[in-house]
């Protein structure tokens, strides 16, 4: 069998296209939440999206679609709640996560045997990835690129020094809104490649392992992104040759990726 055989395939080229457009945007938005301390928050949408997603299989609508309104719909929520500051971030996260994977399993014994034919969005399905999946993964990343360019001054302040943001008149509230918009949009667009339940990973833990290298933000994302991309490579490359998950082999790889460089800036100070 040849290193290069599965460059040959359709569905691996599919594959790979459509995970490394998630793990740019991944890298992009990660080090946003790691600064901004909301890894929580992305874990709250990346489950929350799941009602939406029973309810789309429900009616027979696209799962993708169904899963961007009830994230979107979790986020805009999640900032509806936390504004005023009469509730912490983590109070906010825990009552709409729980509500909202509550609802989830709650529909899903509704439809009782034939959800496991939702398993797929749970778990990821990189290699099932058709040329809809990878339009609608490429247009979701392209929307989190062009804003993450367009409002980075916005986003990096903000995340540094939120007060001295406020005095000088950019909206923090706003853009945490979007943030979280943008959130849920990577999310969605990771759910085909390695699921809603592992995305989380794949947008947090690139992110942490570059914040132990460096503390300039565009090092940090540059790092983030090419640990993600190459997490997918290896990942994806594994899963073939050994026959096991494609989503997990993903997660496993960027998950060494930071248990290294842990241990080296240990070692190091």
């Amino acid at each position: 069998m040849s290193i290069l055989e599965p460059l040959t395939l359709v569905f691996m080229q599919r594959g790979l296209a459509a995970g490394m457009l998630v793990a740019v945007a991944c890298g992009l938005l990660g080090c946003f939440v790691v600064l901004r301390g909301m890894e929580y928050i992305g874990d709250a949408i990346a489950h929350s999206v799941f009602p939406g997603v029973v309810i789309s299989y429900a009616i027979g609508s696209s799962l993708l679609l169904g899963g961007l309104v009830a994230g979107l719909a979790t986020a805009l929520l999640i900032s509806v709640l936390n504004r005023g500051d009469k509730l912490k971030d983590s109070t906010t996260i825990g009552v709409v996560f729980t509500g909202a994977l509550a609802l989830g399993v709650l529909l899903m014994s509704v439809l009782r045997g034939s959800t496991r034919d939702l398993s797929h969005f749970l778990f990821g399905n990189i290699l099932g990835v058709n040329d809809s999946d990878l339009i609608f993964t490429g247009i979701l990343a392209l929307v989190v690129f062009v804003c993450v360019i367009l409002f980075y001054k916005e986003l990096t302040l903000s995340s540094f020094d939120p007060t001295h943001a406020r005095k000088i008149g950019i909206p923090v509230n706003s853009l945490r809104t979007g943030l979280l918009i943008l959130l849920t949009l990577t999310i969605v667009a990771g759910a085909q490649s390695v699921g809603v339940l592992l995305v989380t990973a794949l947008l947090i833990t690139p992110a942490a392992t570059a914040s132990l290298l460096s503390r300039r933000l565009p090092r940090m994302i540059g790092i983030a992104s090419g640990l993600a991309v190459s997490s997918v490579f290896i990942g994806l490359y594994a899963s073939y040759f050994f026959d096991v998950s494609s989503g997990a082999a993903i997660v496993l790889v960027v998950t060494i990726y930071f248990l290294i460089v842990w241990l080296f800036v240990s070692k190091r100070y």
